[in-house]
């Protein structure tokens, strides 16, 4: 049910300066900032032999990021995003098992064109604090109807 590691995202003040150091240190691929306004982030992919990092950007002062950043001045892992092959059965066996949806429980359109969930930090079992500790998300890797594959992840992005 829960696949690859799709990407790890990093909310910072400033996504593509962040991503930039992968690019010169690495010469990784960077892509291009890319308002998301639906989410109230701006996004840098940088693409590695075996996975992404998403960083984000607050879009604005009322962005659902911008106290993370501003409590977290430095960047701080935001979400993990995984593949999963159905974004509703994944979606709702998390829910049976006590995870809570963000928003109105429904996929909305995330980086990509993709499908995505996120889900409260709480479901993860790992030792964060719990101001510093990563979203959960799902997405779909295709739109729905070509491929049946999508991701979940602390916040989601192809």
């Amino acid at each position: 049910m829960l696949g690859r590691l799709n990407h790890v995202a990093i909310a910072v003040k400033d996504a593509k300066k962040a991503a930039k150091i992968y690019g010169t240190a690495f010469n990784a691929e960077i892509s291009d900032a890319v308002p998301l306004p639906e989410h109230g982030v701006v996004t840098v992919f940088v693409t590695l032999p075996n996975t992404k990092i998403e960083f984000i950007e607050p879009l604005g002062e009322a962005s659902p990021i911008a106290k993370f950043v501003e409590r977290n001045a430095d960047g701080g892992i935001h979400h993990v995003c995984y593949d999963v092959p159905d974004i509703i059965a994944a979606r709702d066996r998390l829910v049976a098992e006590g995870a809570r949806v963000l928003g109105d429980g429904q996929p909305k359109i995330g980086a990509h064109g993709k499908p995505v969930l996120f889900f409260h930090p709480r479901i993860s079992p790992a030792p964060w604090s719990r101001s510093n500790r990563p979203e959960v998300a799902w997405r779909t890797r295709f739109p729905p109807g070509l491929r049946s594959t999508s991701s979940f992840g602390g916040s989601c992005c192809s």
